[in-house]
């Protein structure tokens, strides 16, 4: 496909996954005194499979952890996935802040400058403290979820840090987010993650965001062991990823290498590669990559 074509119909996946007005959701609850510590909940409004109560998708936004992108922006898809008869967790983090004068930072699919990739520690203190909270917040804000029933996604950034929740229990032992135990889940569904920062680091992936969230070129290779999912396996936790064929904004080789990871490490990991599709249509309503996307969540929530 010529060059030209290809960054035309990347645009316009782009255009339109955020062309949806964002929806409110039905909750919020906090899980921190930040502004970013929250989560936004949407109860199921539609059956997706058995009666009784709904399975949890709990859901991490992308943006390459940068500030621009909030969880807003994934608002329809939680949605989407409401109205097929699941509850949704659209969780919030913090995120990169305003890039040092003189430090211009890639974006993700737009070009976002002066947007510095997560914070160390902070990105994944919140999502450990978010995963915690869950279970609590869960009871009290949406007893139609079933919390034995929980699936874990998130797309591109969040795709990486559903991996690397999933993960806890196999970080490093002085980590602070390690847990004892893998977490009760059905599995994780990561759409086209970034999750293997060799790989990402290499193809420049968001303009270095994984390099940029580590906090730099020093820290990179320390600070890997406890935040590259790629790094963090077997999990024995059902893993499958989602990625379009066509995805310039985070390559298939990303996710393939991290399969490829895995397989080495004696787990099979799902790799479902979607034919001309490229990153937005997987969060997209209107893009039958995110009815592919709902049934990969359901097989393993029912």
């Amino acid at each position: 496909m010529p060059d030209n074509v290809a960054a035309a119909r990347a645009a316009a996946e782009e255009e339109s996954a955020f062309s949806h007005p964002p929806v409110d959701p039905d909750a919020i609850a906090t899980y921190g005194d930040h502004p970013d510590q929250v989560i936004d909940f949407y109860a199921p409004r539609g059956e997706a499979g058995p009666g009784g109560p709904a399975p949890l998708v709990v859901l991490l936004h992308g943006g390459a952890w940068r500030a621009p992108y909030d969880r807003r922006h994934v608002t329809p898809f939680a949605d989407f996935l409401a109205r097929r008869g699941f509850a949704v967790a659209n969780v919030e983090y913090r995120r990169g802040a305003e890039a040092a004068d003189g430090v211009e930072a890639g974006g993700h699919g737009t070009e976002q400058v002066g947007a510095v990739a997560g914070r160390w520690p902070e990105t994944f203190d919140d999502v450990a403290a978010a995963l915690d909270a869950l279970p609590a917040l869960v009871r009290e804000v949406l007893p139609q979820a079933d919390p034995r029933r929980t699936v874990l996604t998130g797309h591109s950034a969040g795709g990486h840090l559903a991996l690397w929740a999933a993960a806890r229990h196999v970080l490093p032992a002085d980590a602070p987010w390690r847990v004892d135990r893998p977490a009760p889940l059905r599995g994780v569904v990561a759409l086209a993650p970034i999750a293997d920062f060799t790989v990402a680091d290499k193809l420049d992936v968001c303009g270095g965001a994984a390099r940029q969230l580590l906090g730099g070129a020093e820290e990179f290779a320390e600070r890997r062991p406890y935040a590259d999912p790629a790094l963090l396996l077997p999990t024995g936790i059902a893993t499958t990823l989602v990625q379009g064929r066509t995805d310039d904004v985070v390559p298939h080789a990303v996710a393939e290498s991290y399969a490829d990871a895995a397989a080495k490490a004696g787990e099979v990991v799902g790799l479902t590669l979607l034919e001309d599709v490229g990153h937005f249509p997987l969060i997209d309503p209107a893009a039958d990559a995110c009815a592919v996307v709902v049934e990969e969540i359901a097989q393993l929530a029912w």
